[in-house]
């Protein structure tokens, strides 16, 4: 019995399948016809429209069906002969029908008001007795069935005739950005767009494109989207300041939904990223920070028509450098790195980028390392450089504190053989990329920027004609050992998120301002100057956790959710690592002619005694290699240099004997 009962279902079911499969196989057909084929196709639509359009309305006009064909055949036959090229000519058979918008029904509007009035004229000229009036009800009639024909076919061409399967979606922005989304959607198969949010009041309770918008505000609004199955909202506001981005965000952060965003506009308008690309939502977009349009004289002023060198090209800092160089007119830009394979692909992508915006402009890709001073006075001996960015570091805290030596070689040592190299050879400018964490540091990392800090601070007082300055700042989003990536891949894998401290806090900026500033700065150098920028307001680690973890549509898992989804454990401090960061030393700070730039005056020590410590230090590294007496005389160099854990296992795994006494076998 129970097999009988099923049956008739089954077959139903199939026949839907079936039914379905025809259609989309139709649909596939009508798709894939030649153009040519298919303004025929709508031609002989219109063929057929026309007159039956006039019919309609001479029907309409008499309350009874028009019959009097022998009299008005020349007026059927007149119209339509005149009114088709009309529409050719307004490019009414041009128009993809899966992607006819608003602009296309206008275009139809008025070629149907032209055949309208082509009507009123043989109507006049001929002398038919037909009502003048007639004209007008054709014009109305046309409207219905020519432009309907084009609504039919968009809907049936684009796979919205019969319900769309697919997960459901909410869009936040019924604008034009919102509307276009939607289009993009139901051409696929995967979303189905079942609601709008806007905070737009004379929207709310309305429809566009034929979903109804809601209100963001309305205290039901969770129920509303859950009765309609909706587990993903797509933020569709690419024109949206960063302000009333994180205010939107905040408001969907309760909602359980996942959130994703479109592109911004500035993306979309450059071609770096299309409308229906959707990404997840970026630390950026929670900062609410705008950035500050770049002044281009300052941009133009160390790069324009000047042979440039990046050091540490290949890194997250040092590419953007190059990138934003590109385009501001430099004769040459030299781009040095110790890695094969970053210094390969910066290379393939800054070359396609000089040909559309750059084409005279010489690049030089250079593998080097700035610890190597043969490779370095080949460099500048061999290339006339007239300004450098020094921002080749090792800048990973926990991986330095491990490998203290190579930290200090590279960040302090290599510093000094570059600036030295640099003023020897007539470099113009040479602008360092330094961190808050040269501020107290309480790791190597920090300290021997801060030493390096020191260096050019001291080469100032030299005689010479560069001018060195060093740019501080905090983290960057999207650099190589980013938090954000990281908690988005753990969320991904079910968790937990790690967070090293339930307190830390770090300032954040995004790369592109960044090195924006960087290059401003380095333009408004005087001579030794330390800028610092303004990085907004300090980011809670562990509220950025919570951020993350909400907006994928999950919960934390905690002791009063302990159904959540995501857990956050605390790991502990890392070797080396500080609560919170700090970007000067004193409190002798002055503004710049750039609001987010400041210029501090920091302590310093004359080059006679700098040197004769840092030689003791590079002593040590090239025999003993006495990691804590090298951090003793670290100590009595850097200002506040307070290592948070005393006895750290990295530094005394790292002694080893004296150079003389290891034997290579």
């Amino acid at each position: 019995m129970r097999s009988l009962r099923r049956a008739p279902n089954d077959d139903s079911g199939r026949d839907e399948v079936r039914g379905g499969a025809m259609v989309h196989s139709f649909r596939e057909y009508l798709t894939d016809l030649s153009p040519f084929i298919k303004r025929l196709v709508m031609i002989a639509l219109d063929v057929v429209l026309i007159p039956l359009s006039l019919w309609l309305s001479l029907s309409l006009r008499y309350g009874e069906l028009f019959t009097r064909f022998h009299e008005t055949a020349l007026v059927f036959a007149g119209l339509t002969i005149f009114t088709i090229p009309v529409f050719v000519k307004l490019g009414l058979y041009r128009a993809i029908m899966r992607y006819v918008g608003w602009l296309a029904f206008e275009q139809i509007a008025f070629g149907i008001l032209l055949s309208s009035g082509i009507l009123l004229a043989i109507i006049l000229m001929s002398g038919v007795a037909l009502p003048r009036s007639a004209f007008i009800l054709y014009g109305l009639v046309a409207l219905v069935t020519i432009g309907g024909s084009r609504l039919v076919v968009r809907r049936f061409l684009s796979g919205t005739w019969l319900a769309k399967k697919g997960k459901a979606v909410a869009i936040y922005g019924a604008g034009g950005s919102g509307r276009q989304l939607v289009s993009s959607l139901r051409a696929g198969p995967d979303f189905k767009p079942v609601a709008f949010l806007d905070d737009n009041p004379r929207l709310h309770r309305r429809q566009v494109e034929g979903i109804d918008v809601l209100n963001p505000s309305d205290p039901q609004l969770v129920e509303k989207l859950q009765s309609r199955g909706v587990k993903k909202i797509f933020l569709s506001i690419p024109s949206a300041t960063y302000k009333q981005r994180r205010r939107i965000l905040e408001r969907l952060e309760s909602f359980p939904c996942h959130v994703l965003t479109v592109p911004g506009l500035q993306e979309i308008v450059s071609g770096k990223a299309r409308l229906e690309q959707l990404r997840e939502i970026q630390l950026e977009d929670l900062l609410g920070r705008e950035p500050v349009p770049p002044n281009p004289r300052l941009m133009d002023q160390c790069i324009r028509d000047q042979s440039v060198l990046v050091t540490g090209a290949a890194g997250s800092i040092g590419s953007e450098l190059c990138r934003q160089i590109i385009g501001r007119g430099a004769r040459e830009l030299i781009l040095l790195d110790h890695s094969e394979y970053g210094l390969y692909q910066l290379e393939a992508e800054l070359q396609e980028r000089i040909v559309n915006e750059q084409p005279e402009l010489t690049l030089v890709p250079l593998l080097g390392s700035v610890t190597d001073a043969i490779r370095l006075e080949a460099v500048f001996s061999t290339y006339k450089v007239d300004t450098v960015y020094h921002a080749a570091a090792y800048k990973h805290v926990p991986l330095v504190e491990h490998n203290p030596l190579e930290g200090l070689n590279t960040n302090t040592f290599g510093t000094w053989r570059t600036a030295d190299c640099a003023r020897r050879h007539g470099v113009k400018n040479f602008v360092l990329i330094s961190t808050d964490k040269a501020v107290r540091p309480t790791n190597v990392m920090g300290a021997s920027k801060r030493m390096a800090e020191m260096i050019l601070q001291a080469m100032q007082q030299e005689p010479g004609n560069t001018v060195f300055s060093m740019v501080r700042f905090g983290n960057v989003l999207g650099s190589s050992g980013s938090v954000v990536p990281l908690f988005r891949q753990q969320i991904e894998s079910g968790g937990p998120v790690t967070v090293t401290h339930r307190d830390v806090k770090r300032y954040f900026m995004t790369i592109p301002e960044a090195v924006q500033l960087v290059i401003q700065a380095g333009a408004m150098a005087k001579g030794g100057d330390v800028f610092v920028l303004d990085m907004g307001d300090a980011v809670s680690i562990f509220d950025l956790a919570k951020h993350m973890i909400r907006l994928s549509g999950l919960e934390v898992c905690d002791a009063q959710n302990p159904d959540g989804d995501i857990e956050i454990i605390f790991s502990g401090l890392r070797s080396g690592e500080k609560l919170f960061e700090e970007l000067l030393i004193g409190n002798d700070v002055s503004g710049t002619e750039h609001p987010k730039i400041m210029r501090a005056v920091e302590e310093m020590l004359p080059m006679s005694e700098l040197e004769a410590q840092l030689n003791n230090i590079q002593s040590l590294m090239k025999t003993t290699a006495d990691v804590v007496k090298i951090r003793g005389l670290i100590a009595g160099l850097v200002s506040g240099y307070s290592p948070t854990v005393p006895g750290d296992e990295a530094w005394k795994k790292a002694n080893v004997q004296p150079e003389q006494d290891i034997i290579l076998h």
